[in-house]
């Protein structure tokens, strides 16, 4: 069964790992339509969240709900219709587009910059540039989950989000939410702005 993605009680070492787990999620729902297992599990995932109030809660239950109410078929058409297709898509996934207006710009420069510096660099067999999405998701989960405490660190993981990501997601949950065919990703999109705001908070008080 698939967690609730949201912080317990029990310690930060929870905390830190339901973060890197649900950066992971919405990497996977963002890089591709989602699998069948995939979307299996999602809809047994408890929506009760362990900690009463948790911000989460509301979007990962309605998330939840939205998977069990449509077809493994019709999410993998959502997808291709919002983000897929030949040439423009409905929506972009690239942070270059919503920082500068036009794909492939100086965000984009300046984010292999940064990867550079953090040892990383995208696996040639990956179409899609750095700024996708997906991408950026799996960079925070890094952040949060490797093992080099030099480079998985708050720190880090505080520049990297504000510099690379906090400026533009919620452009893209706005994007995503207007188009008229999306459902399941409009749950997406919601999730994705609540934990954005959570994590924004987060950060807010390491100042």
């Amino acid at each position: 069964m698939m967690p609730l993605p949201e912080s317990s009680a029990s310690g930060a070492l929870d905390e830190e790992t339901a973060r890197a787990e649900l950066y992971g999620l919405l990497a996977l729902l963002y890089y591709a339509p989602p699998e069948p297992e995939f979307i299996a599990n999602l809809r047994v995932a408890t929506t009760e969240s362990p900690a009463a109030g948790a911000f989460l809660e509301e979007p990962w239950r309605a998330l939840v709900g939205v998977a069990r109410d449509m077809t493994d078929d019709a999410m993998v058409q959502e997808y291709n219709t919002l983000f897929g297709g030949v040439g423009k898509p409905e929506v972009y996934l690239y942070g270059s587009h919503y920082l500068s207006g036009f794909l492939n710009e100086k965000p984009l420069a300046r984010l292999r910059t940064e990867l550079t510096s953090l040892g990383l660099a995208r696996d040639e067999a990956m179409s899609d540039t750095e700024d996708h999405m997906a991408y950026l998701c799996e960079v925070m989960r890094y952040l949060i989950a490797g093992d080099d405490v030099a480079v998985a660190n708050l720190t880090r993981q505080q520049s990297f989000f504000a510099d690379h990501m906090q400026s533009w997601v919620v452009q893209l949950c706005d994007a995503i939410q207007k188009h008229p065919r999306a459902r399941f990703y409009a749950a997406v999109a919601e999730l994705t702005r609540a934990f954005m705001n959570v994590e924004a908070q987060g950060f807010d008080m390491l100042a």
